[in-house]
């Protein structure tokens, strides 16, 4: 966005960034720049507030008047990233013969099909469309044991966008079961890994795969950077 700013500003059009990164702004120098402190996917700061999110707005916009560039102002709000997992009942075992995962990822369909009811649209579908989830951990289950990631039967050969496709499922059916306000920044990301079955099943996939040194993107965006 701050390179993008330069090259509206260089055709006329005065622009207004904000910024998650403070250090990238601090580098690029947008003509004009709100940093808000807030966790990385929320740039305005708090989900269902239009009011916070309004006053986002009405401060990036109002460095429209000043005189001379750059700027950078901070939002004068800090607001840290919850760790926090989000409450969220996983529907019990049904089938103790599958893999835990595979069980868990059937167990969540309604749930899963519930919400896209009621969104009408789904991130799911990169590789897989949901009936394809409980497979897909299957391999992956099956990768954490031992088997090679590139045959293992993998759709497409690149497990990253495979693993787009189940966290979406996951996710997605798992706010489904949540009550109450929206979770924090980052409690479905802490939820998924954490506290699912298919969340542990990817980053032992993951663990796997880095023993046995698969190319460097190809596990290690499986799972945030931070998480080991």
């Amino acid at each position: 966005m701050s390179t993008l700013a330069h090259v509206f500003e260089a055709a006329g059009l005065a622009t207004v960034t904000i910024s998650s990164t403070r250090p990238v702004a601090e580098k690029m120098h947008p003509p004009r720049v709100l940093h808000g402190e807030f966790p990385l996917g929320r740039p305005l700061g708090k989900p269902s507030d239009p009011a916070f999110q309004r006053d986002v707005l009405n401060r990036a916009f109002a460095l429209l008047a000043e005189p001379s560039g750059p700027v950078l102002v901070d939002h004068p709000e800090v607001i840290e990233a919850d760790e926090v997992a989000m409450s969220c009942a996983i529907p019990p075992r049904f089938d103790p013969d599958l893999p835990p995962a595979v069980d868990e990822a059937r167990g969540l369909r309604k749930a899963y099909d519930r919400a896209l009811a009621a969104r009408g649209a789904t991130s799911v579908g990169r590789v897989h469309d949901a009936d394809a989830i409980p497979a897909a951990l299957e391999l992956f289950g099956k990768i954490a044991e031992g088997e090679a990631w590139n045959e293992v039967g993998l759709e497409g050969g690149n497990p990253m966008p495979i693993v787009h496709d189940v966290r979406a499922y996951y996710e997605e059916a798992g706010l489904e079961l949540v009550n109450g306000p929206p979770p924090g920044g980052r409690a479905s990301e802490t939820w998924f890994y954490e506290e699912t079955e298919a969340g542990k099943t990817i980053m032992a996939a993951r663990r796997a795969m880095k023993a046995a040194e698969a190319p460097f993107p190809v596990w290690f965006y499986m799972a945030p950077g931070h998480r080991n």
